[in-house]
């Protein structure tokens, strides 16, 4: 079974599709709006920030659930100077991008660890690791999770279970739309790979190779077309 959150929107949806496509066992997570339009029982809403909501759709589908594959593309932005930012719109970055990944990671452990076999993947970025201003909530969320996911493969690899998370680059999907044309176009011209932005489907092979990957774990892996 593959969990994939935030999968209505960018890049967790265009992963639910292809999955599911290939006739895998996906579910879903959503936050506010099912945009994927998809069959019941396949898509749940789910605030990942609250624990109490984690745990709530761990129960209602744990029956389901075998040889689990979570992958947690849900994820948010906030873009705003330090010394101006608003408070509460930094937080709320960290709790989905950190604290929601962790809540999710929390609740199916126990499953996996149960079956000797599991595979979590988790979404950095490249921005994390470029000095770009304006992004501290963003920045500080994501390279969090290359310390939880070192953490948490060091006492999960015994139980057959690997955690690894791919650094995302610039691709054609999800917040890049969000960035104006103009910007878009110096993005590019600093890509190494073709001043061009990334196909999803490269992020699409990457996790076909770690569930496969036993051997992997603990791993931080790029995927940004040379761009650092």
């Amino acid at each position: 079974m593959i969990i994939i959150t935030g999968a209505s929107r960018g890049i967790g949806k265009f992963l639910f599709e292809k999955f599911s496509e290939q006739g895998k066992e996906v579910i879903g997570t959503f936050n506010s709006t099912n945009a994927a339009g998809n069959k019941p029982d396949t898509m749940y809403q789910v605030d990942i920030t609250d624990n109490t909501k984690v745990s709530d759709f761990f129960l209602k589908v744990k029956d389901r659930l075998h040889e689990v594959v979570l992958i947690n593309a849900a994820g948010a932005n906030y873009s705003g100077f330090a010394h101006k930012a608003n408070i509460d719109s930094w937080k709320k970055i960290v709790e989905v991008n950190l604290y929601g990944t962790f809540h999710m990671i929390h609740h199916v452990l126990n499953i996996m660890r149960a079956e000797n076999y599991g595979r979590i993947i988790n979404f950095s970025s490249v921005v994390a690791q470029m000095s770009i201003p304006g992004t501290s909530s963003y920045a500080a969320s994501k390279s969090a999770l290359w310390g939880l996911t070192k953490a948490i493969a060091a006492e999960t690899a015994s139980k057959g279970i690997t955690i690894n998370t791919l650094n995302l680059g610039y691709f054609n999907i999800g917040m890049i739309k969000e960035v104006t044309r103009e910007m878009q176009e110096v993005i590019k011209a600093k890509i190494p790979l073709g001043q061009q932005f990334g196909d999803p489907e490269n992020i699409f092979e990457a996790i076909n190779f770690i569930i496969k990957a036993y051997y992997m774990t603990g791993a931080s892996i790029d995927i940004n077309g040379g761009i650092i």
